[in-house]
C-alpha cells in the first residue's frame, strides 16, 4: 500500500525519471501503482479489541452519581445557553458537588501564601510574605528532593509532613499518641479509601469480602466495591432519628450478609455524607465494640471533621474513642481513618491532598501497603504541602494567626448559618422534609413524589427521583443529585444539594426549588 501511494505521488509530475534516468509518463506510474494494489488488496477494517462486551465487567458496573447522567445533562444545557438558546433561566447552578471554591468560597490566605512560596521559592526573599509562612515553606522544601515540589517524594509521603500530621492528630485527640510511621499521605481521601479496600478484598463465592457501608452512602464506596468485585453490604441509617446509626441494624445487615459472603470491613462516614449527621460518642463506642466483637476492620471517613454546626454536637474521632475504651480495644481493633484538604474550612479540592492513619496493621501488611502505594510513585507533592498547612496552621503569637483565625471562623460560621437556613426553608415546603444539618456541607431532604409522576418516570425509564431532579434541572437550571445515587430505603425519595453557594444565591436556589416542587405536585396531582 505504501509503495502504491508513493508511486501515485511520484506520478503527479508530468514526467519522472526512471531508474536509469529515462523519462516515464504519469500514466505508466499510475499503471504500476494499480498493479501493486491488485497484488495487495485493501484489508477490511479489523474489529476493535476493546468493546463494551470485552471490557472489564467490574469497571462497567461502576456508577458514580455525583458526576453521573444529570451532571452530563447540566453540561449540555450550559452549552445551549452559550449558543444563545433560550431557557427559563440564565445559568446552571451546580449544587451537585461539594466544590467550595467553585461556589465562590475564598481561599484561606495563609494556605495560599505557603503554597506560592513552595511553588516559586524566589518569593522567599519578598517582604510581601509573612515570616511564619516562609518558615513553613522552607521546612517543606528542605524535605523535598532538590528543594523542589517538582520532585518525587517517598511513596508514603514527605517525612516531615507525616510528622506534622501525627502531631496534629495527637493535639486533636487530647494527647492520644500518633506514630508518623502509621501515616500515609494520599491523593485526597478517596485514594486512601480505595487503596486500603484493595488490600482488604479477597476470596470468591461465599468467601468473597463483604464491605458494610451506610445507606445513604457516598458513591465512592459502592463504586470501589464494584470495581474490586467485592460484595456491598448495606446498613440503613435511621432517617426518623436524624440519620442515627443503630447497632441493631448493623447486626441485621451482618447476619444476612454472612449467608452469601464474608463481611470483614465496616465503613463509617462521620460527619455524614450525604446526610450531615454527627455521631455521638456513645454511638462510636457501640460501633467499635461491634467491630471488636465481630472481627471487622473499621474504616472511618472523617473528612468533614471541621464541619460541625449544631451546638448539641461534637466531633469525636474514632481513634480517640478507641484508645479511651482501653487496651483490649486499642491494641486489637484495626482502624483506618481519613482526612482531606478538600472539605473543612479549606475547600482546596483541586490540590488533591489527604492522609490515612492506619493502626494495628499487621507488620507484614504494612510492607504490602507501601508496595501497593509505590506503584503510583507518590501522591502529588503540592497536595502533600497543602495538607501540611492544614495540620500545621499558624499558632497564637505568630504573625498570621489573627487573620487565619478570622478567615477560618468566617467560613465555618457562614456554613453554620446556611445549614440552618436550608433546613428551615425546606421544611416550609409541603411535601419536603429535611432533617437538621448537624455537619458536613449538604442537605439530603426527603421529597414526596405523586403516583402520576412515578408513572411518568417509568415511561421515561428513570427512577422517580432522577425524573424529579432532571425536571428541576430543565426548568430551573439547578443541578442536584437524586437520592437513588446514594441509596435510600425502598419507597422513599431524596436529593442531595450542597449548601456552599453564597447566602443570597442559596436563598434564590431554595426559593426556586420551593416554587418548582409546588408546581410539580400540582402537575402530577
Amino acid at each position: 500500500m505504501q509503495r502504491a501511494a508513493a508511486l501515485v505521488r511520484r506520478g503527479c509530475c508530468s514526467r519522472t525519471l526512471g531508474p536509469w534516468g529515462r523519462g516515464r509518463s504519469q500514466s505508466s506510474a499510475a499503471a504500476e501503482a494499480s498493479a501493486v494494489l491488485k497484488v495487495r488488496p485493501e484489508r477490511s477494517r479489523r474489529e476493535r479489541i476493546l468493546t463494551l462486551e470485552s471490557m472489564n465487567p467490574q469497571v462497567k458496573a461502576v456508577e458514580y452519581a455525583v458526576r453521573g447522567p444529570i451532571v452530563l445533562k447540566a453540561g449540555e444545557i450550559e452549552l445551549e445557553l452559550q449558543r444563545g438558546i433560550k431557557k427559563p433561566f440564565t445559568e446552571v447552578i451546580r449544587a451537585n458537588i461539594g466544590d467550595a471554591h467553585a461556589m465562590g468560597q475564598q481561599p484561606i490566605t495563609f494556605l495560599r501564601q505557603v503554597m506560592a512560596l513552595c511553588t516559586y521559592p524566589n518569593l522567599l526573599d519578598s517582604p510581601s510574605f509573612p515570616e511564619d509562612a516562609k518558615k513553613r515553606a522552607r521546612r517543606i522544601l528542605q524535605a523535598c528532593g532538590g528543594n523542589s515540589l517538582g520532585s518525587y517524594s517517598a511513596s508514603q509521603g514527605v517525612n516531615c509532613i507525616r510528622e506534622d500530621v501525627a502531631a496534629y492528630i495527637t493535639r486533636r485527640d487530647g494527647g492520644v499518641p500518633a506514630d508518623p510511621d502509621n501515616i500515609y499521605l494520599t491523593t485526597g481521601a478517596s485514594d486512601g479509601i480505595s487503596t486500603i479496600l484493595k488490600i482488604l478484598v479477597s476470596g470468591g463465592g461465599k468467601s468473597r469480602t463483604g464491605v458494610m457501608i451506610p445507606i445513604p452512602q457516598y458513591p465512592l464506596y459502592s463504586a470501589v466495591i464494584s470495581e474490586l468485585d467485592a460484595i456491598q453490604v448495606n446498613y440503613y441509617l435511621d432517617e426518623d432519628n436524624c440519620w442515627a446509626l443503630n447497632v441493631n441494624e448493623l447486626r441485621r445487615a451482618l447476619r444476612q450478609a454472612k449467608e452469601h459472603c464474608n463481611p470483614k470491613v465496616l465503613c463509617i462516614i462521620n460527619p455524614g455524607n450525604p446526610t450531615g449527621q454527627v455521631q455521638s460518642r456513645k454511638c462510636i463506642e457501640d460501633v467499635i465494640h461491634f467491630a471488636w466483637e465481630e472481627k471487622l476492620f473499621l474504616l472511618a471517613d472523617e473528612v468533614y471533621q471541621d464541619n460541625v454546626y449544631s451546638p448539641d454536637c461534637k466531633f469525636h474521632s474514632f481513634k480517640k474513642v478507641l484508645y479511651e475504651m482501653g487496651p483490649e480495644y486499642s491494641s486489637n481493633v484495626e482502624l483506618a481513618s481519613f482526612h482531606s484538604t478538600s472539605k473543612g474550612y479549606m475547600g482546596e479540592c483541586g490540590y488533591r491532598g489527604g492522609y490515612m492513619e492506619v493502626i494495628n496493621l499487621h507488620p507484614e501488611i504494612k510492607g504490602q501497603l507501601v508496595k501497593l502505594l509505590s506503584v503510583r510513585l507518590c501522591p502529588p507533592v503540592s497536595g502533600q504541602a497543602a495538607m501540611d498547612i492544614v495540620v500545621n496552621p499558624p499558632v497564637p503569637g505568630e504573625e498570621s494567626f489573627e487573620q487565619f483565625s478570622r478567615e477560618k471562623e468566617s467560613v465555618l460560621g457562614n456554613l453554620a448559618k446556611k445549614a440552618k437556613l436550608t433546613e428551615d426553608l425546606f421544611n416550609q415546603v409541603p411535601g419536603i422534609h429535611c432533617n437538621p444539618l448537624q455537619g458536613a456541607m449538604y442537605a439530603f431532604p426527603r421529597i414526596f413524589i405523586p403516583t402520576k409522576a412515578m408513572e411518568a418516570a417509568q415511561a421515561h425509564k428513570m427512577a422517580p427521583d432522577m425524573f424529579y431532579c432532571m425536571k428541576l434541572l430543565e426548568e430551573t437550571g439547578i443541578c442536584v443529585v437524586p437520592g437513588s445515587g446514594f441509596g435510600q430505603r425502598e419507597g422513599t425519595y431524596h436529593f442531595r444539594m450542597t449548601i456552599l453557594p453564597p447566602v443570597e444565591k442559596l436563598k434564590t436556589v431554595l426559593q426556586k426549588v420551593k416554587d418548582f416542587h409546588i408546581k410539580f405536585l400540582e402537575k402530577y396531582a
